[in-house]
């Protein structure tokens, strides 16, 4: 099977060298490693052509994550698409273990593996609700991300099927693209902890907004609006719609943002209705 590396980087030229490091690095080699480089500059481009001259290297304007992401994906040749973030790595056996799982379970047309956590510099433990599961894991998905970019491998098809991470998200772009995916495909799990995940530095998206839950109310409204979701399923995404915008009602009004505080206050009476 043929497996296009997508790594997306922004101005990020020390963690993308060992997120792709850790790419060629691996016991089996992917089909090909494509970079796009969302507009970068501090250089990275001039160091990872000298560095990996065997990539294929994708300069954009600064678009987003997103943006990135989608370059990628459309310009892959592989069948399937393995998506890192360039401050993430994997270690040595992760493609070959995920390959051998997805062989063994070819129902599945997405999966991840289970993950390791850095903050700083330092291993933590993932809190409870950051748990990983496996099959029809739409419900689990609906509090808050559960899927890592960094840990799937996608059948390229599914993006045509349910279309790319969607480009006017400035965050939680993840948080839909999985909602999207679970509300009507399985996810499969290989409970092998094969990524580490870095987090903690300063440019991470999660720091540079307040007040996340809106872009997930937004990601939630566009699912409860397909006309494709079972009713059982649209239940549980307006019941989690409303709990996030209590959140953001109750937010706003400590920052005194009237205004804002009752666009998600109208929005949760207009869904309670439902």
């Amino acid at each position: 099977m043929r497996v296009s590396v997508v790594i997306p980087t922004f101005n990020r030229k020390n963690f993308v060298i060992e997120a792709i490091k850790s790419v060629v690095e691996q016991s089996v080699s992917p089909y090909e490693i494509i970079v796009v480089d969302d507009g970068s500059q501090d250089g990275t481009g001039e160091i990872l052509k000298k560095a990996f001259p065997d990539i294929v290297y994708i300069y954009q304007e600064n678009n987003g994550v997103s943006a990135a992401r989608n370059r990628g994906i459309k310009e892959a040749n592989g069948d399937y698409i393995a998506l890192l973030d360039s401050d993430d790595l994997w270690k040595k056996n992760k493609l070959k273990k995920h390959i051998e799982f997805i062989k063994q379970n070819p129902h599945f047309r997405v999966s991840q593996t289970d993950e390791v956590w850095i903050r700083r510099g330092k291993f933590v433990n993932p809190m409870k609700k950051h748990k990983k599961y496996g099959g029809y894991i739409f419900e689990k998905c609906l509090p808050l991300c559960i899927v890592s970019p960094s840990a799937v491998i996608i059948e390229k098809s599914v993006f045509e099927d349910y279309g790319y991470f969607d480009e006017s998200m400035p965050a939680c772009e993840d948080y839909d693209m999985w909602l999207r995916i679970s509300a009507f495909e399985p996810i499969g799990l290989l409970e092998e902890k094969l990524i580490i995940k870095r987090g903690g530095h300063e440019d991470q998206l999660s720091k540079s907004f307040i007040g996340m839950d809106r872009f997930r109310v937004y990601a939630l409204e566009k699912i409860i609006n397909n006309p494709n979701l079972k009713g059982d399923y649209r239940k549980l995404a307006i019941e989690e719609l409303i709990k996030k915008c209590e959140i953001l009602v109750k937010g706003y009004s400590k920052h005194s943002k009237s205004d804002v505080a009752q666009y998600y206050r109208d929005l949760m009476e207009k869904y309670k209705k439902l």
